[in-house]
């Protein structure tokens, strides 16, 4: 067995599907999907926003028992309806080795754990104080720092929702450490610091599929490069007066 990997791959039971033309069977990141083979250190799923990542993203981890809203696998609330239709089509192969850890990190629906937590009053497992006594990036932060114990699968959908570029590289520091911890990560993002991890791969959601690209070629290392490189006639192209 590779260190750190659990799961090793997602299929996509498309065949008891009923229809494709229905919310969430119709998102183009279902087009070509069967299956997907996991990396057992990060695996990132970036796309436009309406891609369908965080999407699958999220029926991932409620397929493989995480609560909708995020938490561990002992979460169990629910502020707003959520349905995961897709979860109950998707499939995992896995080793035989049980992660000891593990958390769904939800940046939209993040809010709702932090006060679940002061509920239960699990503030000693996070820091000591409440999450909400926190800046939303200083939040983050802390969830990564002292609740991800390693040895575990943690799945994170836009984590840098609320980081500033530095925390963002502190955060991809901290994954590091967790990876060489024996954890594995399935991360949707946006930000091309979070998504730069060398050992990792990329799929990209778009309106034809899913595919596997290179971190040079993603859109959004691109975009950035060019545009910092590049500022004056980037701005003078965007700025344009009528």
């Amino acid at each position: 067995m590779i260190p750190g990997r659990y799961l090793i791959d997602v299929t996509f039971n498309r065949d008891n599907v009923e229809s494709f033309d229905e919310y969430p069977f119709n998102l183009g990141a279902l087009t070509n999907f069967d299956k997907l083979k996991l990396h057992p250190k990060v695996t990132y799923f970036i796309g436009e926003n309406g891609s369908g990542k965080s999407t699958l993203l999220e029926s991932m981890a409620v397929a493989i028992g995480f609560n909708p809203e995020g938490g561990t696998k002992n979460f169990n609330f629910e502020t707003t309806e959520t349905q995961y239709e897709l979860a109950k089509y998707l499939w995992f192969s896995k080793t035989n080795y049980f992660p000891r850890d593990g958390f769904f990190l939800r940046a939209e629906s993040f809010f709702n754990v932090a006060t679940q937590i002061d509920e239960l009053d699990l503030k000693g497992w996070y820091g000591g104080k409440s999450l909400h006594e926190q800046s939303h990036g200083e939040s983050f932060l802390t969830l990564m720092t002292t609740r991800f114990h390693g040895d575990g699968i943690y799945i994170l959908d836009e984590p840098e929702a609320a980081l500033s570029p530095q925390r963002q590289l502190a955060i991809l520091s901290r994954i590091h450490d967790l990876v060489r911890d024996s954890s594995q990560f399935i991360i949707a993002t946006h930000s091309p610091i979070l998504m730069a991890y060398p050992d990792s791969t990329i799929y990209e959601c778009g309106s034809d599929g899913i595919r596997e690209v290179s971190y040079e070629d993603t859109e959004h290392y691109q975009v950035t490069r060019d545009f910092l490189i590049n500022r004056e006639r980037m701005l003078k192209i965007l700025l344009v007066d009528d």
